[in-house]
């Protein structure tokens, strides 16, 4: 072979790019089990980079995160969900592994968690802790509170999800750059399966069984005022993504509830040949109306969020084909200048 031949066969073959993996890990006043948490990743992935997200605890969590290695960072507005959309947009990897630091998902399943992910099989993978497989230890309040989030989502988009609210995830690049998050509090896992849904994005759910949290370590979650910020954010993107499903139906609804009065007016102006009951006659007009236009609204905000979702695609397109000039992933191929 000629030098010319061993040179240009040198600049075609394969390269090994190694993936940037990257455990994030939003904490508040978990100084009893962040250690734990951050020391049993790092046995599995040891050469995944750890970031811990501290929300302005009040005890030791950011000091024993730094102890046990990881990257300290802080997030002055109060809430999960903020701490999840600065993570989002301050970490650059290639793989985000998304879990609590109070030790109660299994750091030995983030192998199964990350593998639809590495084999571009999926852009987000769920740690499902409700699948019949699972023991996952939870309170009956919130197991029923979780079911009942699930079966409104699912019959709403036309899913089969099996778990909405786990906090154990992973997640490919392009799904953490492209999805906008803007809830601040616990319902950001709704607000992720929803758009990833809404957005056609892939989902994977991997079996993980979930585990009380060790004695000492407080859960931050308030049943009843979260349980009712979770079903307002499914029902607001609900209406943010399926608008003519959303005012169609209300409208449908007010129509069908006119019916009832204007068939009694109908009745009454036939019997007596006047109209005795002018208060029901505007009832059943105002409900009529009010339907026909909540129907309305619906088609041209479906028309509009149609439009921007050719856009988007287009954009997202565009995004994959500049990519792919300059890949990142494991085994990319790339001709040198």
């Amino acid at each position: 072979m000629s030098t010319s031949e061993a040179t240009q066969r040198s600049k075609t073959e394969t390269r090994v790019i190694p993936l940037k993996v990257a455990i994030l890990i939003p904490c508040y006043n978990e100084e009893v089990t962040i250690t734990e948490t951050i020391r049993a990743f790092h046995a599995e992935l040891p050469e995944a980079q750890i970031y811990v997200f501290d929300n302005n605890s009040s005890d030791r969590t950011a000091e024993f995160a730094t102890q046990a290695g990881a990257h300290v960072l802080r997030e002055p507005r109060q809430g999960k969900g903020f701490v999840v959309q600065t993570m989002f947009r301050r970490v650059e990897a290639d793989v985000y592994i998304m879990v609590d630091g109070d030790a109660t998902y299994p750091a030995q399943a983030v192998h199964r968690l990350i593998g639809p992910i590495l084999s571009d099989e999926a852009d987000m993978v769920v740690g499902s802790r409700l699948q019949s497989e699972t023991r996952s230890e939870f309170r009956q309040l919130n197991r029923w509170g979780n079911k009942l989030a699930l079966a409104i989502l699912n019959s709403i988009f036309g899913v089969r999800l099996t778990d909405i609210l786990s906090g154990y995830r992973a997640f490919n690049r392009k799904f953490v750059k492209a999805v906008p998050l803007f809830g601040g509090g616990f319902e950001i896992e709704t607000e992720l399966t929803i758009k990833a849904v809404a957005r056609g994005f892939r989902i994977v759910e991997i079996p993980t069984t979930l585990t009380s949290r060790p004695a000492g370590s407080n859960s931050k979650i308030k049943f009843f005022r979260d349980g009712f910020i979770i079903l307002n954010t499914i029902l607001a993107l609900f209406r943010d993504y399926k608008p003519l499903t959303f005012f169609g139906s209300v409208g449908l609804v007010l129509v069908l509830l006119a019916l009832l009065p204007g068939i009694m007016v109908v009745i009454n102006v036939a019997r007596t040949g006047v109209l005795t009951s002018l208060s029901v006659a505007v009832l059943a007009i105002a409900l009529g109306l009010t339907g026909m236009l909540s129907m309305v609204v619906g088609l041209i905000l479906h028309t509009i969020v149609r439009r921007f979702q050719e856009i988007e695609h287009t954009l997202a397109v565009r995004g994959e084909a500049d990519l792919s000039v300059a890949p990142t992933r494991v085994g990319s191929t790339r001709d040198e200048l």
